[in-house]
């Protein structure tokens, strides 16, 4: 057996019996997903108990039968691990749930390869990553924009990942922001609910269109407090598209203060904006909610305002 390879055997109890082999690998080995038992059958390291490969993941299987899999050791991330300090809110042997800090990428991209949350979660986590889809890396399920300050959870098992990622799929995940909006809204409560896709003018940019175009987005919104010619807003968010809450609010002409993309300040916020150097969007995600995908305990998170946004209050509250 090549180095690095471990091999798993399974065999079919009365439960698992008439259902697709990936199915039922993926019930018998908690350890891997049925996206991954997926991959390993197609990459042919799954044989039977005569001796044959098999690669058809949609194969019945029957009561007794025996399978031996091999699944490789993870390979390398792309991403380098890197000691930067997180704020861990709360971690076990599945997931992380991470307060994140105002300026810090999530993922490495073009103009961001180091200094993400994935290079810290890499270190941090090092040696209790599980290979997700065959690569040693935490499962980023949901992002949070750059400039935007607050919850991220991740995933450290293929089980994990997957349970989370339909948790977001389904729109069962909780998940609310605290933002600093221009302006009083009328009414003070409401829904929004576009279609959210690429700006016709601005590639980098994100714009309501008619439905059909782009992708529906919901956002339910409500004043928490009245401000000088401003509001802090609570949103929920039902679906969770690209910059969903910065588009919905400016489509309501209330964009969030010191959105450097779909908020023109005036004049008086700037002068408060460069008094303060608060040089992003007004945006906090500020809870988190979801059924644990492998104990199926409900967990719930909560992160206060950060002080640069608190300061900003403070600002608009005496104006």
């Amino acid at each position: 057996m090549p180095s690095g390879v471990s091999t798993l055997y399974a065999k079919i109890s009365a439960e698992c019996a008439g259902t697709r082999l990936d199915k039922a690998l993926a019930m018998l080995l908690p350890d891997l997903s049925r996206e991954r038992v997926k991959a390993l059958i197609l990459e042919g390291c799954v044989v039977g108990s005569a001796g044959q490969r098999v690669s058809d993941p949609a194969l019945k299987v029957a009561f007794g039968q025996t399978f031996s899999i091999a699944v490789p050791a993870p390979t390398e991330s792309a991403a380098q691990a890197q000691n930067i300090a997180l704020n861990v809110v709360y971690e076990d042997a599945d997931l992380i749930v991470v307060d994140k800090p105002a300026g810090m990428v999530v993922h490495p991209a073009a103009g961001n390869a180091d200094g993400t949350l994935v290079n810290a979660l890499l270190h941090h986590c090092a040696g209790q990553l599980s290979g997700i889809g065959g690569v040693a890396r935490p499962g980023i399920v949901h992002r949070i924009d750059k400039d935007t300050s607050g919850l991220i959870v991740a995933a450290k098992t293929d089980k994990a990942h997957e349970g989370l990622s339909r948790q977001f799929k389904d729109h069962s995940i909780e998940r609310l922001y605290a933002a600093i909006v221009a302006g009083r809204l009328i009414p003070p409560t409401g829904t929004v609910s576009q279609w959210i896709g690429r700006s016709d003018g601005d590639r980098k940019k994100m714009a309501v269109h008619p439905e059909g175009r782009g992708k529906h987005a919901v956002t339910h919104y409500r004043t928490l407090e009245p401000l000088h010619e401003a509001s802090l807003v609570e949103c929920k968010l039902e679906t969770g598209r690209t910059h969903q809450v910065r588009v919905h609010m400016a489509h309501l002409g209330h964009p969030l203060i010191g959105d450097p993309v779909y908020s023109k300040s005036k004049k008086h916020f700037k002068s408060i904006l460069e008094t303060l150097g608060f040089k992003r969007q007004a945006l906090h995600a500020r809870t988190l909610g979801f059924i644990h995908p492998l104990s199926s305990n409900a967990l719930s998170f909560e992160s206060r305002i950060p002080a640069d946004m608190q300061e900003l209050l403070s600002q608009l509250r005496v104006l």
